[in-house]
């Protein structure tokens, strides 16, 4: 009989952190930049230079522990971890090996196969390493230290998950706090959320851990499913025809959907730590943790349990929401404007999210204000503008943030409201089409439907479709 393995997974997240500068100097952490335009002799390992904690780091780091339920260290400190390569200019990164920031956490997933925590053993505090680009044309490798000194967050999970579905659920749960938090933005594709993998299988009913690997370079949660179960099936085959696993770091290749060996993994004394000299230790006082702890937001779970019993929208509204703390925003800042619950997630739902999809954007690229969501529906409840018109506006304002009230004011898109023109309209439009009079008055309902369309085209789409309708009834 086929033995039956299980998959036992833990994972290394590192966030970078929302902050305008680095982690121990003055540069600019903004993506992109002409290379090595935001580096300093801090950031750049020069002898002499001296790091500073950057406040803002911690601050983050903090919330991020309480919002995952970890105990978080009183008295910490930074530690050197050596290794040479050439995108790690002083020789040494700075991170937390003995008293990390944040210990002992969970955070709750939901599954089909139902609730389950996953243990959060630790979250440090690191600096981020510099970028190599390989030059192709001039055979060379050129080093790019704006990256180096950004700060990052490493979240270190027990070995608690069993499937990918279980890590993608991990990760989202990670990201939606996060980005709540406004700690990151927690981008995969820019690799401001990074995840490595550590994977190992052992026969069901087997209590001991089997030999574990550890997979780099995944940026999408579909190459973190594809390399979790790609690599499951590798280490059982060689379970399977009596070979061992090694333990190594392996790199996953998206495009030939398989992973190979980079080195055979280092263990902690290989990098020499210890404690940084040039930086004080922290102690957190009980103020600075009361201060961390009144400022953190409603997360997701409060925020879809408000919504149901304050806006009585749809769960699937909810649910498509509350996804992203930037959707959530735009809809409660309309709603406080005055805007109907229901009718502003149906602009959301509806128009948004088909705009998004068109081009590949993601919901924290939306850029039209609450204020203008809010006007665009009082434009069309005030039959003002039909609903035509409102879409065409909407366009416009989620390209541009225009003011929908001075857009249609500018444009001569207002609903034609005076009777008198659009009664000579239809009287026209009846005079013109002799045939679908006769047919509607023959019992063909349908034809009414042509007579609003050709009224509404006379009109230039600036009528109100349920007053034409009206006055067509009573004409016929």
């Amino acid at each position: 009989m086929a033995k039956e393995y299980e998959t036992v997974i833990g994972l290394e997240v590192h966030v970078e952190l929302a902050t305008k500068t680095k982690i121990f100097c003055g540069c600019s952490t903004a993506f992109g930049g002409r290379p090595n335009s935001h580096t300093c002799p801090v950031c750049t390992g020069m002898p002499g230079s001296l790091p500073v904690l950057n406040k803002k780091v911690l601050e983050h780091a903090v919330a991020v522990g309480l919002a995952t339920n970890c105990e978080i260290t009183r008295y910490c400190k930074f530690d050197r971890k050596n290794y040479f390569y050439p995108d790690n200019p002083q020789n040494y990164q700075i991170s937390q090996l003995y008293l990390p920031i944040c210990r002992n956490g969970y955070v709750e997933i939901e599954t089909k196969e139902g609730s389950k925590k996953v243990g959060i053993h630790e979250i440090h505090m690191e600096e981020d390493a510099g970028k190599l680009i390989h030059d192709e044309w001039e055979d060379c490798t050129l080093v790019d230290y704006n990256r180096s000194g950004v700060p990052l967050i490493e979240i270190v999970s027990e070995p608690d998950m069993r499937s990918a579905e279980e890590v993608i659920a991990y990760l989202e749960k990670l990201r939606l706090i996060i980005q709540y938090l406004g700690a990151s933005d927690c981008k995969l594709q820019e690799g401001s959320m990074r995840a490595d993998v550590n994977l190992s299988v052992r026969p069901v009913g087997e209590k001991e851990f089997g030999t574990r690997t550890e997979m780099k370079n995944l940026n999408s949660f579909r190459s973190i499913a594809a390399a979790i179960e790609g690599e499951k099936n590798r280490q059982i085959d060689l379970l399977e025809s009596g070979e061992a696993v090694i333990q190594e770091t392996r790199r996953w290749d998206d495009a030939k959907e398989t992973s190979y060996a980079m080195r055979s993994k280092e263990d902690a004394q290989d990098y020499r730590y210890f404690p940084d000299p040039d930086l004080v230790p922290v102690s957190i006082s009980e103020e600075f943790l009361e201060e961390i702890k009144s400022r953190q937001p409603e997360f997701r779970t409060e925020k879809m349990k408000r919504y149901k019993e304050e806006f009585d929208i749809p769960d699937y509204d909810i649910d498509i929401i509350t996804g992203t703390k930037h959707m959530a925003d735009i809809f409660e800042e309309t709603v406080a404007l005055g805007a109907q619950p229901k009718k502003v997630s149906n602009w959301l739902m509806g128009e948004t999210l088909r705009i998004l999809k068109e081009k590949e954007l993601d919901p924290e690229d939306v850029r039209f204000s609450p204020e203008h969501l809010a006007k665009l529906i009082a434009l069309t409840e005030s039959k003002a503008i039909n609903s035509t018109v409102a879409k065409e506006v909407f366009e416009v304002m989620f390209e541009e943030d225009v003011d929908p009230e001075k857009y249609v004011e500018e444009k001569g898109l207002k609903t034609v409201s005076d009777e008198g023109a659009l009664r000579k309209t239809v009287e026209e439009v009846i005079a013109a089409n002799p045939q679908s009079v006769e047919d509607y008055r023959g019992g063909k309902e349908k034809a009414i439907g042509f007579l609003v369309g050709q009224t509404m085209k006379a009109m230039k789409g600036k009528a109100d479709p349920a007053s034409v309708n009206q006055i067509l009834k009573e004409l016929l």
